[in-house]
């Protein structure tokens, strides 16, 4: 039995991250993980711990030094802010790391990236990997992720494989972003269903999003073909769900009221609009309660295939929809968050 490789999480404090590296020290691994603060709680683990920034060479140099596989998790996520810090943490620090990551010696480099990268501000239905990569989106998110994930494809050269894996809406328990903010707006009475409230969403479990990634750096292994090497994949439950109703769903289990107040796209596409031009204008601190992008996100069906993944990674979700649903309602439940 061959040793567990050395290893490097970016971003390993984040939801996903930190699910990987308990994952990764289960495996037996020597871990070491970037961060921009201190982590004595991991350093007490036996966690080699970085501080600084990824867009820092001597950051990326000492974080590199010794690893055998890069799992970049790490990303400025989110539908707003300036375009300047969304190039800079998501283009500059990849390319950071995949140099210092090349002359350290390091052969697998696993890259999270997202289906976000193929927005084109149409119907996704049963999308799969041949689809461009986005050009044109009113988010710099997308466009700066898309701009990472050829970076990484571009670098895969032997002896350095590289992939980059595409969750979309990672979620369960301890989830501190997708279910909090849809319970957040519900409860303010500012949740509206966009558009006809029909469109089908992909999602994936965190537990499945994890064995993704762990499958992924396998599918790197040179002894296997490295079927994964310079390609992208997309990552979900493979469960499909119409959004609304699994919203509506979770918010009655939780003793929350559904959703019933509706916005058409292009109304809510036009307020997008105004928000956006007014937090560019005064400028406001924060998200805008809607932007074009969000718009298009919460009406639009966004649903992939994964036979790819199947293929190459060996790819299986574990959890399904209803399992990993009935794990949050009862955890939700258990610390006092789901009733009003």
């Amino acid at each position: 039995m061959t040793s567990p490789l050395p290893t490097l999480v970016t971003g390993g404090t984040g939801f996903l991250g930190s699910h990987l590296v308990e994952r990764l020290l289960a495996e037996g691994r020597t871990l070491t993980v970037v961060s921009r603060q201190p982590r004595p709680e991991l350093t007490a683990r036996g966690v080699r711990v970085v501080v600084g920034a990824l867009h820092e060479p001597a950051v990326c140099a000492e974080a590199c030094r010794g690893v055998a596989t890069v799992f970049h998790v790490a990303a400025r996520v989110g539908v707003w802010g300036r375009n300047e810090d969304f190039h800079r943490d998501n283009v500059e620090a990849t390319r950071t790391l995949l140099a210092a990551a090349r002359a350290a010696g390091v052969t697998r480099f696993v890259h999270t990236s997202t289906p976000s990268v193929v927005y084109n501000g149409l119907d996704l239905a049963g999308a799969d990997e041949s689809l461009p990569l986005t050009t044109a989106c009113p988010s710099p998110y997308p466009l700066t992720k898309a701009e990472a994930e050829r970076a990484v494809l571009a670098a895969n050269v032997p002896g350095f494989a590289t992939t980059a894996l595409r969750p979309h809406l990672i979620w369960g328990v301890g989830d501190p972003h997708l279910v909090p903010r849809v319970l957040a707006r519900a409860r303010a009475g500012r949740l509206r269903i966009v558009g006809e409230g029909t469109n089908r969403v992909d999602m994936v479990h965190i537990a499945n999003a994890v064995d993704a990634e762990v499958c992924a750096e396998r599918a790197l292994d040179p002894g296997r073909g490295a079927p994964a090497a310079g390609r992208a994949y997309f990552i979900t439950n493979d469960e499909p769900v119409v959004l609304w109703d699994w919203i509506n769903a979770l918010l009655r289990a939780l003793g929350e009221p559904p959703v019933t107040r509706r916005i058409s796209l292009a109304s809510a596409r036009r307020v997008g609009a105004v928000c956006e031009a007014v937090w560019r204008l005064l400028p406001l601190k924060g998200e805008p309660p809607m932007t074009r992008f969000v718009a298009a996100e919460l009406a639009k069906d966004h649903w992939f295939s994964i036979a790819a993944a199947r293929r190459d990674l060996g790819y299986a979700p574990r959890v399904s929809m209803a399992e990993g649903t009935a794990q949050l309602v009862a955890w939700y439940r258990a610390k006092g968050k789901g009733v009003a």
